[in-house]
């Protein structure tokens, strides 16, 4: 679904289902197998693939760690963190990549200290999640990194229950064994990979993106700096410009929907979300959809998606890059790309949208 319009109204749909087990026949039946390369992205049993009451259920614990009192909390540590990046990219030789070096450490180091992710077990937490996102690998690597996946996730798991903290992790277990009813040890396991995996890698390619628009559109650049323009549209034309996710597997018909021009989709059939097409629909944003300027009055976008499954953690992303963003323009505020636009490379991934690298020459 590549329409704004339309896909907006099928994330709000209640005939629409993310759930395999009980609405995609062709994974009930056994045609999707295990060893294909997405069979993680709709197996997972956690709120990204549930429906009805038990996504209520399961949403509402979760929501505990984005309420709007404990995000406005993380921002004074953010600032701290976002200084310390700044000041070792200040000593780095150049030129340097500032994907790795900032847009991605940025986002990670928040939501590992939301979940108390040690520091130890946060290289292995960027290889296995970075394979998840990965959709150019084989179906026997991405089986492995699957496992990988979980390894890392149980291993959270046993060293929180052995020494519980402050921390979001904990949080979960302590419903999980108050009140086992609430939420199974698979679905515990899956949530915690939903909510860090899903809870940095969509900020890294918003900070990567809206730095590279920066830097290829110097002139809107200085209109932020003069206070023409905001970082707020910074951020919401990144977001439309270039979705942090472009595709996100997969929903469901739960019965027959038409969805207008005669067009039917059946029962059973699978529905992908095209979020980065729809941010550019031309019947929205008109003939300039493809351009990026942060004067467009209208930048409506679904990069957080819409309805129930509407992003929990799209207030921190916001906040992460509200202050990620003008931090680095004030420190290096001639810095530039180190490569031609056109050298920059995509990331492997047709649902993950930002670059491979980011080379950047700071001044």
């Amino acid at each position: 679904m590549t329409r704004q319009e339309t896909l907006r109204d099928l994330l709000g749909d209640p005939r629409v289902s993310k759930d395999p087990r009980q609405h995609w026949p062709a994974y009930t039946s056994g045609e999707i197998s295990e060893d294909w390369p997405l069979h993680l992205w709709v197996s997972v049993q956690n709120m990204f693939t549930a429906y009805g009451t038990d996504h209520r259920r399961l949403r509402s614990l979760v929501s505990k760690a984005f309420t709007p009192r404990r995000v406005e909390a993380m921002r004074p540590w953010i600032e701290q963190l976002t200084e310390r990046l700044l000041d070792a990219l200040d000593a780095a030789e150049q030129p340097v990549d500032l994907r790795d070096g900032y847009a991605y450490p940025v986002p990670i180091e928040v939501i590992c200290q939301l979940f108390g992710v040690e520091d130890e077990a946060r290289p292995r937490l960027r290889k296995v999640v970075d394979g998840v996102f990965n959709t150019a690998i084989t179906p026997e690597a991405a089986q492995e990194n699957a496992v990988q996946l979980y390894g890392v996730m149980h291993e959270l798991v046993a060293a929180k229950r052995e020494n519980p903290g402050d921390d979001l992790t904990s949080s979960l277990i302590a419903v999980r064994e108050d009140d086992g009813s609430r939420l199974e040890e698979a679905e515990l396991v899956d949530t915690l990979i939903l909510v860090i995996s899903a809870g940095y890698e969509t900020t890294v390619n918003l900070l990567d993106q809206a730095i590279t628009a920066l830097l290829t559109h110097p002139e809107q650049l200085a209109a932020v700096r003069a206070g023409t323009s905001s970082w707020g549209d910074v951020i919401e034309e990144a977001l439309r410009w270039q979705a942090p996710v472009a595709n996100l597997p997969l929903r469901y018909a739960v019965e027959d929907i038409e969805i207008g021009g005669g067009v039917v989709i059946r029962k059973g059939e699978a529905i992908l979300a095209a979020y980065a097409a729809a941010g550019r629909d031309k019947s929205v944003h008109g003939d300039t959809a493809d351009e990026f300027d942060i004067t467009r009055a209208d930048k409506t976008h679904l990069a957080f998606g819409h309805g129930v499954h509407y992003c929990l953690g799209s207030p921190l992303a916001r906040m992460e890059a509200e202050i990620a963003l003008p931090a680095l323009f004030a420190r290096f505020p001639e810095m530039e790309l180190a490569v031609a636009p056109d050298e920059l490379r995509p990331s492997q991934s047709f649902i993950s949208n930002g670059h491979e690298s980011l080379p950047v020459r700071l001044k």
